[in-house]
Formats: structure tokens, sequence, C-alpha cells
């Protein structure tokens, strides 16, 4: 055999090697990746294992098991803080109610004797500020019980169309009283969703008090055969970036009175619970809440 041939034996035995070697390290490359993608996804205490591959490879999977163990570490300090962040919320919250209670009591017994006019002018500043107090504590207490509740409400099948008038009904003396004849327009044929219904009663209900709050004087409200809730108002009180901002917590505007910046963020909490989206733009100086696809029997087939 001649040297031409031995080294063409020899560099063909290399490359089979070194093609084994390839396609070894990228059959445990596809492991590892299907594996860590696993691993993510689930809760479990188990670690990456790779049962061929090279040197390299091993490495690979050892620094990305000693990662996931960190991150384990951490996701459950941040579960375990969170969880006491809304018992503490909830606790405190809870614990307001009295001392307000009593202090709201004085104030009505104080305001029954003949005070002085300075005097019951003060009174009646502190009576408001009194009661914007107690409705920021009660949106902080629904919040936090929303939001620590470990189980989602029982979903049933609900008219949407009923829905919204039931929530129009409720709050039609109060938007009369703030000067606003909404228009109503909807389907006859009743549009039925599978949802939690004091749920998406509240939903309702905070938007509809959203709109008392920011509506210059009008407010419109549209339900599709599809399913889609639009409210609309102007709103030349607010502009783009304050619209931006309406789902955070605790976020207000001078516009909108005796706001806790907990309604709309409640809203969404819901509504993101039952499957759908709740956003909100500001076009042409009215504001526009959109209420969209929420069903939860649509969402528990799609998982």
């Amino acid at each position: 055999m001649t040297l031409p041939v031995i080294l063409c034996v020899i560099l063909a035995g290399l490359a089979l090697v070194l093609g084994a070697m390839l396609l070894s390290d990228r059959l445990a490359a596809r492991a590892i990746l299907r594996e860590l993608a696993e691993k993510l996804s689930e809760d479990t205490n188990t670690v990456i294992s790779l049962p061929s591959g090279g040197r390299d490879m091993r490495r690979l999977t050892a620094g990305l098991n000693r990662e996931l163990r960190t991150l384990r570490a951490q996701r459950l300090r941040y579960l375990q803080g969170d969880r006491e962040l809304k018992e503490a919320v909830t606790n405190i919250s809870h614990d307001l109610r009295t001392p307000l209670t009593a202090i709201s009591g004085y104030m009505d017994l104080m305001a029954r004797e003949d005070l002085p006019p300075q005097a019951r002018q003060y009174l009646d500043i502190m009576a408001g500020r009194m009661a914007h107090l107690k409705e920021l504590t009660e949106e902080l207490f629904r919040y936090s019980v929303i939001l620590s509740a470990e189980e989602p409400g029982r979903p049933e099948d609900v008219s949407l169309n009923a829905a919204l008038e039931e929530a129009l009904a409720a709050y039609y003396g109060a938007l009369t009283q703030a000067g606003i004849e909404p228009e109503v327009t909807m389907p006859e044929a009743p549009v039925v969703r599978r949802v939690d219904r004091r749920a998406l009663g509240r939903v309702l209900s905070n938007i509809l008090s959203n709109a008392i709050k920011y509506s210059a004087g009008d407010l419109t409200v549209a339900l599709t055969a599809d399913g889609v809730l639009r409210f609309s108002n102007a709103a030349p009180g607010l502009d783009g970036v304050q619209v931006g901002r309406l789902f955070d917590r605790f976020y207000t505007v001078e516009s909108g009175s005796n706001a806790t910046g907990l309604g709309l963020a409640i809203a969404r909490t819901l509504v993101r619970d039952m499957g759908g989206a709740l956003d909100a733009e500001y076009q042409n100086g009215r504001l526009i809440i959109t209420l969209s696809g929420i069903d939860t029997a649509e969402r528990n087939d799609t998982e």
C-alpha cells in the first residue's frame, strides 16, 4: 500500500471520527434544549440528564443544572415573599377598617353639634378626606383578596347583554347625577360566554365607575356579536401618556375625583383570570376602554 493511499485511509478515518463526534454533540445539544424547556415549564426539582455527549457537552449540562438550581431557589424566595406581602396587605387593610369606622362615627356625632361656620367647614373637609381614605382602604382590601385567591371563581354561562344591562341599571343614578346619559348598542341575540358572573359584574362596575370619574358628560357603550365590549367617553382632562398608565396600581390623575387608582387594575386582573384582555386607548380626545376575549371555556380548550 502506497503512502498516498495510507494517508487517504487515515484522513477518511479521522473524518468519520469527527463526523461521529459532531453528530453526537448535535444530538446532545438537541436533548439539552428539549430537557431545558421541559424543566423551565414544569415545577420540578429534577435536573437535565445527558446520556451521551462529549466532555464539553457534559460541562454545559452541569452549568445549566447549576443555573436551574439557582433559578428555582430564587423563584421559591419570590413566591414566599409575594405571598407574605399579599397577606400583610390584606391584614393591614382589614385592620384599618376598625379605626376608620370609629373616626367616622365620632365625626358624625360632631356634625350633629352646633358648630361655628369655620369649624363646620373644616369638618366637611375632614369628612370628604375620610370617605376617600375609606374607599382606598376598601379597594386595597379587595385587590389583595383578588391577588391572594388560590382558586379562580366558578365559571358559568353568562349573557353579556344581561350583565351589561344589570351594571348600567345599578349605575344609572350615579351616571345621571354626573350628567351622563349613556348611549348603548348591543345585538338582540344573547352573547353568551362562560365566565365568573361575580367577577364580570365587578369588572363592568369598575369600568363604569371609571367613566364617571373621567367623562366630560357622555358615555357610549357597544357590545358586538363576537363578545367585544367597548366603552367610550370624551375625556379632555386626559392625554395618551396618562391613559397608558390607567391600569397601573394607585395611579390617578387630577381629573379623576376620589379615584383610588385600583379600580382598573382590579378589573384587568379579573379579566385576565377569565382569559380575556382589557385595554385603553386615547383617540381624538376620547378615552376608549375595550374588553375582549373573555371565555374560560375557550381558554381551557386551548391549554
